[in-house]
């Protein structure tokens, strides 16, 4: 079946207070270029012999729920999924601008919950339970800058209508789009421009 993409796609997400437990409100839309996200359960094929020619009835595999979301490096956006990644930052600062330092190498990380919304099919998805397993982005001299977000979930629900995700009685939070571009970025090291093939980094 065919599904409705482009203008009219909608994903938002919240952290979870506890793990595979969609949150009732505070929700926030998020920009997004793509999202692979879903669940399957593949189905095996039986592997016996002796029973003639015609095959035997499939066994179902495990129900496995994962893909990828690719999002571009948006100033306020992207830090909910650096939080993704390494859990809460440390914020210094007490007026914008602040400061927020992530720190590698946490035992523990947040999960999140994630919907997305096809109005016109109707098709709604919610993702509980969503951990996210890889982050990345490549700079180069042009182009549009988007990072790829790859996710392990908990497990999927179907809906037809936005009243099974909280909505319209809690709408999602909209962001501002404050995107930034490869050719204005740059890569420091101790709060220095790091210039590779210059200084040798």
């Amino acid at each position: 079946m065919a599904r409705a993409q482009g203008a009219r796609a909608q994903m938002a997400l919240a952290f979870e207070t506890s793990y595979g437990t969609p949150p009732a409100s505070g929700f926030t839309r998020m920009p997004f270029a793509s999202i692979s996200l879903g669940s399957e359960q593949p189905l095996l094929n039986s592997e016996l012999l002796g029973y003639g020619r015609d095959p035997l009835a499939p066994i179902k595999d495990a129900v496995t729920a994962d893909g990828d979301v690719v999002v571009p490096l948006n100033a306020e956006a992207f830090g909910f999924w650096l939080k993704a990644a390494f859990g809460q930052p440390v914020t210094t600062g007490a007026e914008a601008p602040f400061t927020h330092a992530f720190q590698s190498g946490s035992w523990t990380l947040p999960s999140l919950s994630i919907k997305t919304g096809m109005p016109q099919v109707p098709h709604y998805a919610m993702y509980s339970g969503c951990v996210l397993d890889q982050l990345s982005w490549q700079m180069q001299r042009s182009g549009l800058l988007t990072a790829t977000a790859r996710l392990v979930a908990q497990g999927e629900t179907l809906g037809t209508t936005t009243s099974a995700f909280g909505e319209p009685v809690a709408p999602p939070a909209e962001l501002a789009l404050n995107r930034f571009g490869h050719f204005n970025g740059t890569i420091t090291r101790n709060g220095t421009v790091n210039r590779p093939g210059l200084t040798g980094g």
